[in-house]
């Protein structure tokens, strides 16, 4: 059974000024999700400061998080590092510490080639046998994987998903038909104002930030979709517009934070140089929570 199927909740990973993380606050933060009933959940993703925390801090999160979880979900855990050798170490730490698939995405200071990009994955997968999935995020990484390069790591055995950007032309299916055309990977998408058109499309998996705070609302999008009620996942999708147009004008690790000190869920700070919203901004934010928030009831 693939792990990359249906909601993928992202939560935070709360941590205090010199990163060390709360393992409390983040044992809170996942049981939410195994009890909301959530397909998977996505440990040390973007919205997981994955790249601000150590490898120490990494392994005591991966750690912290079997012991909460403790099967009741799949757990995919991000391996992402700069050097090939760092990736490979965090992907056996995550494997020795028990999580269920890995999350990597191409991170690097000089932009690599397609070549570079290659050799790093299949490194990666070669360091455990635990199934991988790609993560495509040109945004973050300055690298965007062409569809000749997805065809040839897809044939490496344990790499068998890919976490895809938004199309820039909206066209879900076309881009889905393309993939699979050409692929056996699982083909899921972030970006959660794309959600309702990426699950209509027939999009495997919906690897979510506000799912990681809102399971109950993100799952119930998800099963609408995968059910085919198409005005359900409208109605769903308009309620939350609001707070979609927060993250695009805000960054949606910035907004999560917001919502996480809103819920009273931990006192946790977005990792500096980035900063906590003020103001108005923050007012924003929290009207758009509040006005959607009875859909976590």
């Amino acid at each position: 059974m693939t792990p990359f199927l249906g909601l993928s909740a992202f939560p935070l990973t709360p941590a205090d000024d010199r990163g060390r993380v709360d393992v409390d606050a983040l044992g809170r933060l996942l049981e939410r999700l195994c009890v909301a009933g959530v397909d998977s959940i996505g440990l040390l993703g973007s919205t997981g400061i994955y790249m601000y925390l150590t490898r120490d801090e990494r392994r005591r999160a991966v750690e912290a998080a079997v012991r909460v979880v403790a099967g009741r979900a799949p757990l995919i855990v991000g391996a992402g590092a700069l050097r090939t050798d760092a990736a490979c170490d965090l992907a056996r730490d995550a494997a020795e510490a028990g999580a269920d698939a890995l999350l990597v995405a191409p991170v690097s200071y000089t932009p690599l080639t397609e070549t570079e990009a290659f050799e790093h994955f299949r490194a990666i997968a070669a360091a455990t046998p635990l199934p991988v999935c790609i993560y495509n995020n040109p945004s973050t990484t300055h690298f965007t994987f062409g569809r000749g390069l997805l065809e040839r790591l897809s044939r490496i055995e344990t790499i068998r998903a890919v976490k895809m950007p938004l199309p820039a032309d909206g066209d879900f299916a076309g881009e889905l038909s393309a993939l699979r055309g050409r692929t056996a990977l699982a083909v899921g998408y972030s970006g959660d104002w794309g959600a309702a058109d990426a699950l209509l499309a027939g999009a495997d998996a919906w690897y979510s930030v506000v799912g990681g705070l809102m399971p109950r609302t993100a799952l119930a999008l998800t099963r609408a979709a995968q059910a085919g009620d198409r005005d359900e996942v409208r109605r769903l999708d308009q309620r939350l517009r609001p707070l979609w147009d927060t993250f695009k004008a805000y960054g949606s690790l910035r907004v999560m934070y917001a919502v996480n000190e809103r819920l009273g869920l931990s006192d946790a700070r977005p990792p500096k140089p980035i900063l906590p919203l003020q103001g108005a901004d923050l007012d924003r934010v929290l009207a758009a929570f509040d006005a959607i928030r009875d859909l976590e009831a």
